[in-house]
């Protein structure tokens, strides 16, 4: 037999950060602010980009997904913590937590391996820059930008595929301000450790992929 999710809860509550009133409302201030600085600064990093042909190289170009994945990355999380922290409703329903959740595996594990991209674009540039032009094609930057998104994809779907198998029929009180793994995994039911192994494998892998990358691309420009 297929096993589905079975669950007896329709919502998650969303504890958030504090239950002073007063801190709320200033953290909720200041998390707009950053939130709207966020915002101008991808979009207007996004559109100048788009806009000045002089920056169509491939730094600008991974700069771009690096802006859009940032501007996705906080609108995935924010608009509903503020939400939170303004009003006193706190419940998420159960397809946007998991939704907010994969979205944000999704877009967590995608800007890594666009990080390790960019870091082996700036090795070639230093490194080889008479034939920078040629390596870094716009086809092998079309090809990491893609790489960087299926890599991202491919976590997202190990955790759907792990997360499906929950049953939720206890508490559906989540202390945390969003929905993450951690906090989301302690309230299921079902025996969750080998759940939390291959979801620690799958992230563990691509941080390491990722740092080491990074340091082995600017060991080598320091080099």
């Amino acid at each position: 037999m297929v096993r589905r999710n079975i669950t007896h809860v329709s919502d998650f509550i969303l504890m958030g950060l504090t239950d002073s009133e007063e801190i709320r409302l200033v953290l909720c201030t200041l998390f707009l602010l950053i939130y709207l600085i966020t915002v101008l600064g991808n979009v207007g990093m996004i559109l100048i980009i788009c806009l000045d042909s002089q920056l169509h190289t491939p730094m600008y170009f991974f700069l771009s997904h690096l802006s859009f994945l940032d501007l996705s990355y906080s609108s995935v999380i924010t608009p509903k913590t503020l939400d939170n922290l303004l009003t006193s409703i706190k419940n998420i329903s159960y397809t946007n937590c998991f939704t907010q959740m994969y979205c944000f595996v999704f877009l967590g594990a995608t800007e890594c391996f666009l990080l390790s991209s960019m870091a082996y674009d700036r090795c070639v540039a230093i490194r080889n820059p008479l034939h920078y032009p040629v390596v870094m094609s716009a086809r092998r930057c079309c090809s990491l930008v893609f790489g960087s998104y299926l890599f991202g994809f491919t976590d997202s779907i190990v955790n759907v595929l792990c997360m499906n198998k929950l049953h939720f029929c206890d508490s559906n009180v989540i202390y945390h301000f969003f929905c993450d793994v951690p906090p989301v995994l302690a309230l299921s039911c079902t025996d969750t450790r080998d759940i939390e192994i291959t979801i620690s494998i799958f992230a563990g892998s691509t941080l390491m992929v990722s740092l080491i990358t990074i340091s082995v691309s600017y060991v080598s420009i320091l080099s």
